[in-house]
């Protein structure tokens, strides 16, 4: 099957040694460029890979397959010899899913590439169930299902992304039962493939666009029932991280109870079926205004409570004294006020009174010790008269003692009613006779200087 030529022991010494120093007068041959590139070709070590097998055709020992991705367009012929599948005892066919170690080759007459199958193995159902299970610890281990990263759905989406197979029942269903429970719900669907090995990049590429319309307020991905082969590329990792790396919340809605894909674990909320996604999304019109009329009826009744219990105090603060009869307060604070004015002038006007009573009895003792009452009793104030009086050397002439008027000495008396004069006849001095008492003389004042 395969070409194995030498190389020449040695290449011209004229040629260059590497591809880059190559130009276009001194170029390689083609069989240099072919040899190195085998040589590169036979260093690659074999490589286990997946894929599906769509064209099979066996040519006596040897069977020629094309194998493609199961998630990608990209398809890769093989071959294989008929002994390796008999040794596994392979009923390969169309279709079929399977795991080959793939060894490249590089066949130099023809310059083609081919791909030496050198083991080959079925992918069964446990395999596949192995292999999910498998990636969703993976990504669960990374946090991609965590509660914490769902996002919630709005109340009431205004409108819906829809991510289907073209045509399909999903689509129908989603549509029907949100268009019943709320009329005016909008939809921007994408038409996709939702199996086969286009389906993944499809899906992805429709929620990508999906996501970047602000509009779009949710994102249902929706398929109907299938086997387990239909339904792997909501499986595919490529698709689990593209609706975890979404911002717009995402429903799954794929296949029926039992079936639970990847998709269903990083969704923002899983759905059994599409119908049960569009009676998740969406409210029931009727509900939400059975919900309205309930919410209006509770609280107009806690409107009239709270009017009956504030007309309840009202009428209870209208019942109270200070309110009943608010001129109560200002009569007693009027009649304090008069008690308090009648105090107040009382002990003003007794205050006044003992005063005045005070004032007179000082009146009087002034009146007594004045020098008029004392001349009213019929005392006089003896005045020296005339030149005698100015060169007294005491100071005013008032006579004192019988001295300060000596014989001759006019006088100025002064009594109650006014003056007059007289003339002192000197002092007089008399010796009784011994047991006999002298003759009072006059008493002076001692600071008026008044005679008696």
């Amino acid at each position: 099957m395969s070409e194995q030529p030498s190389l020449p022991d040695t290449a011209p010494t004229t040629l260059p040694a590497t591809a880059a120093e190559t130009t276009p007068e001194n170029p390689w041959p083609l069989q240099l460029l072919s040899q190195k590139l085998k040589v590169h070709i036979d260093r690659t070590p074999s490589a286990w890979v997946e894929g599906q097998v769509i064209e099979m055709n066996r040519r006596g020992g040897n069977a020629y397959l094309t194998l493609r991705d199961v998630d990608a367009e990209v398809s890769l012929p093989a071959s294989v010899w008929t002994k390796v599948l008999e040794r596994k005892n392979l009923p390969l066919e169309r279709g079929s899913r399977v795991v080959a170690l793939l060894k490249p080759e590089f066949w130099l007459k023809t310059g083609r590439l081919n791909m030496q199958v050198r083991d080959i193995r079925p992918v069964g159902l446990g395999d596949l169930l192995a292999r999910i299970e498998r990636l969703r610890q993976a990504l669960a281990a990374e946090g991609l299902f965590a509660d914490s990263r769902k996002k919630p759905l709005p109340l009431l989406p205004h409108r819906i992304g829809l991510i289907t197979g073209r045509d399909s029942d999903a689509k129908k269903d989603v549509v029907r039962n949100a268009a019943l429970r709320w009329p005016a719900v909008e939809f921007e669907i994408r038409e996709v493939a939702v199996q086969g090995n286009s389906a993944v990049s499809q899906v992805v590429r429709a929620l990508r666009e999906l996501d970047g319309l602000p509009e779009v307020d949710v994102i249902v991905i929706a398929r109907g029932g299938g086997a387990l082969e239909d339904l792997l590329p909501f499986n595919s990792e490529e698709l689990v991280r593209a609706v975890a790396a979404a911002a717009t919340p995402v429903v799954s809605a794929i296949g029926h109870e039992a079936d639970r894909p990847l998709l269903d674990d990083v969704a923002d909320l899983r759905a059994s079926t599409p119908t049960d996604a569009a009676k998740r999304i969406v409210p029931e019109v009727s509900e939400e205004l059975a919900g309205v009329r309930q919410a209006r009826e509770q609280l107009r009744r806690c409107i009239e409570r709270l009017v009956d219990r504030e007309s309840d105090r009202l009428a209870s603060l209208h019942s109270r004294p200070v309110l009943a009869s608010p001129e109560g307060l200002v009569t007693v604070r009027s009649e304090e006020i008069e008690r308090l004015l009648r105090r107040s002038s009382t002990a003003v006007n007794s205050t006044v009174v003992r005063a005045g009573d005070r004032l007179e009895h000082l009146r009087t003792q002034v009146r007594a010790l004045s020098p008029q009452k004392t001349l009213d009793r019929g005392y006089a104030v003896v005045e020296l008269a005339g030149p005698h009086a100015a060169s007294s050397g005491s100071g005013h002439a008032v006579v004192r003692r019988p001295a300060d008027a000596p014989a001759g000495q006019p006088l100025a008396i002064r009594v109650a009613e006014g003056r007059f004069g007289a003339t002192s006849t000197g002092s007089g001095s008399s010796s009784g006779s011994p047991g006999e008492k002298p003759e009072t003389p006059d008493q002076h004042h001692p600071e008026t200087g008044e005679t008696t």
